[in-house]
């Protein structure tokens, strides 16, 4: 019996522009930002923030070396919210239906300090909420230091949570990621990015 839902942000909650990232980061002068950039799992200078191995601030000397010339950190963090294309309110509204319904909802993802920012301020939602105000607890790569689809992410989160893969659902867009769930035991839901799976998942829950 399912008791944890286990979500990802970028892909699941929020729909994700993995184009319009690529042209922030582009205008910045990043002539390779196609190669760098992944819809998924971040390499790189990218992968090493979202690994948390680098800072922001790191990020933000190496990105203008790279550039040649000097990025602010908002110019870094516009480009990185180019990822954000829109979050669905009737996903907003699925995730305080199911702790209603008494699941513990939680947050998994690979992400930085950059989109954190704006996930984590009042803006996110557009009602003066951030993301944490729909969870029951959050966990981003940066901070544990670990990235999908690394098995010990997953690991860190049931430990911590103290809950059972076999009661967990977790859901992604990303293949690879929910693989790796699924190995140690989690059942998995893989819907499509920015595709409508707030009916779908009741069932997973039956």
């Amino acid at each position: 019996m399912i008791k944890n839902i286990i979500f990802d942000l970028g892909g699941v909650i929020m729909t994700l522009d993995h184009p319009e990232a690529v042209r922030r980061f582009k205008a910045l002068g990043l002539a390779d930002a196609e190669q760098q950039l992944d819809a998924y799992t971040q390499t790189g200078i990218f992968g090493d923030l979202e690994h948390g191995k680098i800072t922001a601030e790191d990020f933000m000397r190496e990105i203008s070396k790279q550039v040649g010339h000097e990025v602010s950190y908002e110019a870094c963090r516009h480009a990185w919210l180019g990822y954000c294309k829109e979050v669905p309110a009737r996903n907003l509204q699925l995730l305080q239906e199911l702790r209603s319904k008494g699941y513990r909802v939680i947050l998994l993802s690979n992400t930085n300090p950059f989109m954190m920012s704006w996930v984590m301020s009042d803006e996110f939602d557009g009602k003066g909420h951030p993301l944490s105000y729909y969870m029951d607890a959050c966990y981003c790569s940066y901070q544990l230091g670990v990235m999908k689809p690394d098995e010990t992410f997953f690991r860190k989160v049931l430990m911590s949570e103290q809950i059972l893969p076999s009661e967990t659902l977790f859901v992604d867009d990303g293949p690879r990621n929910v693989a790796a769930a699924s190995q140690i035991g989690i059942t998995t839901f893989c819907p499509e990015n920015g595709a409508d799976w707030t009916q779908e998942i009741y069932q997973y829950l039956l």
